[in-house]
């Protein structure tokens, strides 16, 4: 795999002046760029940063803001750069839901799913496909985890896994889902909401309602602008529980509790 100066210069044609390491990134590293004309673009590189790039297109296509793709090559993806985020206000909330809005628009006659898995460093997302969205909920989201869970709370997950169909649709509205929408995978530069690092795939948009509730308290107004079908309070810590399973494989029994505390809310 070439440095990232390497494939910068490959794909864009430019050397690169400087770079700066960019918080977060579970799957791929990421870099700001300044390239040798003073421009600025983000550098990711990692093993799936071209299942990365299919999503990111999938998300444009139907309206939505997601950063431009520059070019991508032997294992790194240049994208550009939709600035430093903001902290997140009304204006932002607003924006966010301004955001996920085109992604209402994806093909009703999509089964639920994505065309390849992807993953977070060593924990695979299984995105087998589906024609019953509590089937791919059950199969995908919760059973595949319980090897690799501590013995209680496997019990609990599988429990609550034969009991999905009394919580869920088996077919809600197709959406295209972002998949990991937690709070550091929205740039708002205090005039636009911008989607990055998605886990994408097509299910029901309330997986990213969920997502925001993990680490950001979103405020009434962004659930009403989402205009969610009845009955999404009651869904949500079933959608969000898979965020706290990935979590507990990926840094540890810290995030058990949260876990736990889902699945009471859910009575499992």
């Amino acid at each position: 795999m070439p440095t990232l100066e390497q494939a910068v210069a490959d794909i864009c044609g430019r050397t690169v002046r400087s770079s700066e390491r960019l918080a977060g990134g579970d799957i791929s590293g990421a870099s700001r760029i300044v390239l040798s004309d003073g421009s600025t673009l983000v550098a990711k590189g990692g093993p799936l940063v071209d299942r990365e790039a299919r999503m990111i297109e999938e998300i444009r296509a139907l309206g939505a803001p997601v950063p431009t793709i520059v070019g991508q090559k032997d294992g790194w993806l240049v994208l550009g750069d939709v600035g430093p985020s903001q902290p997140f206000n009304g204006r932002a909330w607003d924006a966010i839901a301004e955001a996920l809005d085109p992604l209402r628009g994806a093909a009703q006659h999509e089964d639920f799913g994505w065309p390849e898995d992807y993953g977070f460093h060593r924990v695979t997302v299984s995105n087998t496909r589906h024609s019953n969205w509590i089937d791919f909920w059950r199969e995908n989201r919760l059973l595949c985890h319980l090897p690799e869970l501590a013995p209680e709370l496997a019990r609990r997950v599988e429990a609550l896994a034969a009991r999905l169909g009394d919580l869920i649709p088996d077919r809600p509205p197709v959406a295209l889902v972002h998949g990991d929408l937690w709070g550091g995978n929205v740039v708002w530069n205090g005039t636009r909401a911008s989607l990055i690092d998605p886990c994408a795939y097509y299910g029901d948009r309330e997986v990213d309602a969920a997502a925001m509730t993990v680490f950001d308290g979103p405020p009434r107004a962004l659930f009403d602008r989402l205009d969610l079908s009845p009955g999404w309070r009651e869904r949500l810590p079933v959608y969000r529980l898979w965020m706290w399973l990935i979590h507990i494989r990926l840094f540890g029994e810290g995030y058990r509790p949260a876990a736990e505390g889902d699945l009471d809310r859910l009575g499992f």
